[in-house]
């Protein structure tokens, strides 16, 4: 019984949060597929347009947190889908000797850090009706650790609203 009136009260207490925010959510879990790291995300609105992202992501040798700070609008009048640019910062650890994601002159030697400046833009569309959100990204990044180097590789992300 206790079970059934937790459930009912999560329920209603997401379906008063949805209405509240219109078209968009105020909590996503999911996953990021990036031309460096594929991981875990998740972002918090703490505006109806400003978002904090945060992914941790995986790669081969390594381990790197990411945060970042978005602003979201609406995009060629389309409720559901968003415009979204920011910033932020990244941390990690790779621990291997191989050659840095799309470069054979730039090469990690034994463990190194990973420290630098994260820039975010691109597309999220939330499906209606549907707790799922999906992104396509562009992620400029300034690694200064091993750097100063800076590259950009595309993002898809695959989300599940609250």
């Amino acid at each position: 019984m206790k079970k059934i009136l937790l459930l009912t009260l999560i329920t209603v207490s997401t379906l008063f949060t949805n209405r509240l925010f219109a078209q968009s959510y105020p909590v996503a879990v999911g996953a990021k597929f990036g031309g460096y790291e594929n991981g875990l995300s998740v972002k918090y609105f703490m505006q109806k347009n400003a978002a904090l992202e945060g992914i941790l992501g995986f790669r081969s040798h390594g381990v790197v947190l990411t945060g970042l700070y978005e602003i979201h609008q609406t995009a060629f009048n389309v409720p559901e889908l968003k415009f979204y640019y920011g910033g932020g910062a990244h941390i990690g650890s790779i621990n291997g000797d191989y050659s840095r994601f799309g470069s054979d002159s730039q090469k990690y030697n034994g463990s190194t850090l990973l420290l630098g400046a994260d820039g975010v833009i691109g597309l999220e569309y939330k499906i209606p009706n549907a707790p799922i959100a999906i992104s396509l990204d562009l992620n400029p990044r300034l690694e200064l650790a091993t750097g100063p180097f800076f590259d950009l590789a595309p993002g898809l992300g695959l989300k599940y609203t609250f």
